[in-house]
């Protein structure tokens, strides 16, 4: 007899009618406050052997219906190695193929990071003698944020991920980021410490992710449209992190995303801001071309259309930084299809590849640290 479950950490799915193995109805759980929804994560028991045919009759109202366009889900029997499984979307539902050799078998949107991850990868930066880690205050559910400074630079430099819960690839985009960061031996790391401070937030949405949200936090807020008017009462992780910004000063901004529709990665910058100009465009041109020029994950062909002159939106983090801090500030987004750009059809944009692009990432950070003011 097959089951399936999600009651875990970060787990979502609702088994609908779980009778018929070749016909297993499922819905996925909008996040708990919002409408949103399109995340999905769950454990299937009891299947070895058996041609599943997996139906998430719902899929047709998820928040981002583009992103099951030439889409597959991931599936895992180790909840380490991740690879993708036959999935299909006909307009109303996805439907997900796969005859698993064992007798547990996880499926998932991307490879899920819980929180239970980042908090064991947390105590092992703890040890780092080039990170110092504070807990800059709690969530409506009372985890701890976590905080990571490293170098005694001039220049501010500001890491965050996971705004959006359900994005998973920028956590794993955040352990590439920081396992090179905290490597005594690597050159780029050295470089970029010595002429900035680096402030990094791994994890800004613990709540949601806990919870198996896509977008939003326990208050039911999508905290990248929060940043002109967060609050201690519903976007304590965008409050505390603005506030200890103020203190700093910024001089560089990367916000790490995913992106459902678009199969590729790229960068968004505040194109839109009043006081955009042309020392905004030559900043952003130069990180963009330098990991051009390293990155064959990288493109600029596909991305999203600049808003019109003064019409950006300043609740998104990425705007309201670069018009507070008048700073190279940017969004970066990955895919949770394959990337079109360097495909590999076995595994997709995969964890592996978000901390290699991670570490590409540093490199172009160390080049141009000096540039930035």
């Amino acid at each position: 007899m097959v089951t399936i479950s999600s009651d875990f950490d970060s787990g979502n799915i609702i088994p609908f009618d779980i009778s018929d193995p070749s016909n297993l109805e499922l819905e996925i759980k909008p996040d708990g406050k919002a409408d949103f929804y399109q995340w999905f994560y769950y454990r299937v028991d009891g299947a070895a052997g058996q041609p599943l045919t997996m139906r998430l009759k719902n899929a047709f109202g998820a928040s981002y219906i583009n992103g099951w366009k030439n889409y597959n889900a991931v599936a895992s029997y180790n909840q380490e190695s991740w690879f993708r499984v036959e999935s299909s979307f006909d307009g109303r539902e996805l439907t997900i193929k796969h005859a698993p050799d064992q007798d547990i078998v996880f499926y998932a949107y991307f490879a899920p990071y819980p929180t239970a991850r980042h908090r064991a990868y947390v105590e092992t930066l703890k040890a780092s003698s080039l990170l110092s880690h504070q807990v800059i205050g709690r969530t409506l559910d009372g985890q701890s944020i976590d905080y990571f400074r490293a170098g005694e630079g001039t220049r501010e430099f500001w890491v965050i991920a996971r705004q959006h819960p359900g994005e998973t690839m920028g956590s794993w985009w955040m352990e590439g980021f920081l396992d090179r960061l905290s490597d005594e031996n690597n050159a780029a790391a050295r470089t970029l410490l010595d002429k900035a401070t680096v402030h990094i937030l791994p994890c800004m949405n613990l709540d949601g992710v806990r919870r198996g949200h896509l977008r939003t936090n326990a208050a039911g807020k999508d905290l990248n449209r929060a940043w002109r008017n967060a609050s201690m009462e519903d976007c304590p992780e965008v409050f505390l992190v603005r506030e200890r910004m103020r203190e700093t000063g910024v001089d560089f901004f990367l916000d790490v995303h995913g992106d459902e529709a678009i199969p590729n990665n790229f960068l968004d910058n505040a194109k839109g801001i009043p006081s955009w100009n042309d020392v905004h465009e030559k900043r952003f041109e130069r990180y963009s071309s330098q990991l051009l020029e390293i990155s064959k994950d990288f493109q600029t062909k596909d991305g999203y259309p600049a808003s019109a002159p003064g019409q950006a939106n300043l609740d998104v983090a990425n705007s309201y930084v670069a018009e507070t801090w008048d700073c190279l500030s940017m969004t970066l987004e990955m895919p949770f299809k394959d990337a079109a750009v360097n495909p590999d059809p076995a595994r997709g944009w995969s964890p592996e590849r978000c901390r290699h692009f991670a570490g590409e990432h540093l490199r172009v950070m160390a080049d141009i640290a000096n540039f930035l003011r």
